[in-house]
């Protein structure tokens, strides 16, 4: 899910970027999933710019 997202962006990611998105690498995958596919809502406390930046890339 979140590769696709890598792939296209990793030559363009900056310092920062690659540190959130480590972070959100470190989150449960079953969260991931759920949050990423639309099934639950991304928690407040877990709505970084880079996770909904991947939310919103997968959604077209």
């Amino acid at each position: 899910m979140i590769g696709g997202f890598v792939r296209a962006g990793l030559a363009d990611f900056t310092e920062a970027e690659l540190d959130a998105l480590e972070e959100i690498l470190e989150l449960p995958d079953v969260d991931l999933a759920d949050w990423l596919t639309g099934r639950r809502a991304i928690p407040a406390e877990d709505a970084t710019p880079m996770l909904l930046r991947i939310r919103d890339s997968l959604q077209g």
